[in-house]
């Protein structure tokens, strides 16, 4: 997913991951802007520091340092990573991709951030946890750590992230009926993506010539990640593992369907757990394609059931009914979910 040039002042800002328009990022940081005057010695020591970094760098760090702007914070830390990387990196750097991997794709080993750290300590005047470090795998944890740090605020969990192979080994569901791609998983939050390919079975006949995919297979993706979440995710209110043969679709809720998705599009889901207590877990779930709203589900209800141990009898194990989908009629099988949800104007 690449940024848009759109500032969203959200939960996280997504910083602009280009020398060119990084400097449009405003953080909202509780930084008082006064002026530190450095001394001639210092400017001097600052700028042999930061000699090797790309145009644009020294320039920010000297305005930081004096007047505590934050719009100069994205500027120096995407020039420092510049910094270290070989030459034929750089141009992946400068594409703007949020999910660009720190080690497989910019080959930054752990001596290399090391360094990068240590730059950016001296030059921020801000010191780093190593423990706080461990977590990050991309550019987007790098920029979100960042944001937290000048802020004064604590680092937020980093985000756990899944390629299809890890999805597939974890999830009770299987291809040709999995509709996660990659995933990505952190405290209170789910975050997953599929790609339309157009060869789907089901759009051969959704609709004839005319491949549409169904809203009924989007709300069952959503309820696919909240699955996920309930069997990866570090979550206070599970005491114990759940088990992947017991979690079924219980029920939604709110469904409404802002767009059509042809073949191409790439589906991003989102789902927030809203209360977790067995044997039912309830979320809320949205689906966007390039940022625009496509669906939501105002409440998607599991049931579900931890793993026991054939020692453990104090409870007889919870049996879920088969599933059924509530509707404004009536409770409907989930079988008949297609009809109910495709009315949405979805097609």
């Amino acid at each position: 997913m690449k940024y848009d040039g759109k500032i969203k002042h959200e939960s996280t800002v997504s910083f602009p991951l280009t020398m060119r328009n990084a400097s449009q990022l405003i953080i909202e940081t509780p930084i008082q802007h006064v002026e530190n005057k450095l001394s001639e010695e210092q400017k001097q020591e600052l700028t042999e520091e930061l000699k090797r970094c790309p145009a644009g760098t020294i320039e920010a760090a000297l305005t930081f340092r004096q007047e505590k702007d934050p719009k100069q914070v994205p500027i120096i830390v995407m020039g420092v990573i510049e910094r270290f990387l070989e030459p034929e990196a750089r141009p992946i750097l400068s594409k703007g991709d949020m999910e660009t991997s720190l080690m497989e794709d910019l080959g930054i080993d752990s001596l290399t951030m090391l360094e990068i750290v240590m730059l950016l300590e001296k030059t921020l005047q801000i010191s780093f946890n190593n423990e706080e470090l461990l977590e990050l795998r991309t550019l987007e944890d790098v920029h979100s750590f960042m944001e937290a740090k000048i802020k004064g605020e604590s680092p937020a969990h980093t985000l756990r992230k899944y390629p299809i192979e890890e999805i597939a080994a974890i999830m009770p569901h299987q291809d040709p009926f999995l509709f996660l791609e990659t995933a990505s998983i952190g405290k209170g939050t789910a975050v997953a993506t599929y790609i339309i390919k157009g060869t789907e079975n089901f759009l051969q006949g959704h609709f004839k010539n005319r491949p549409i995919f169904p809203a009924s297979i989007m709300i069952e993706a959503l309820g696919q990640l909240a699955v996920f979440y309930l069997l990866t995710a570090d979550e206070d209110k599970l005491a114990h593992d759940v088990d992947s043969n017991s979690i079924y679709f219980a029920s939604c809720d709110g469904v409404r369907c802002h767009r059509i998705c042809k073949p191409g599009d790439i589906l991003t889901f989102k789902v927030k757990p809203r209360n977790i207590r067995h044997p039912l877990a309830l979320f809320q779930g949205s689906i966007t394609v390039d940022g625009e709203k496509t669906a939501i589900a105002e409440e998607i209800k599991l049931a579900f059931d931890y793993e026991r141990n054939e020692e453990d009898h104090s409870n007889a194990p919870f049996k879920p009914s088969i599933p059924q989908v509530s509707t404004r009629s009536g409770n409907t099988p989930i079988s008949s979910i297609a009809p109910n949800l495709t009315s949405n104007k979805s097609e």
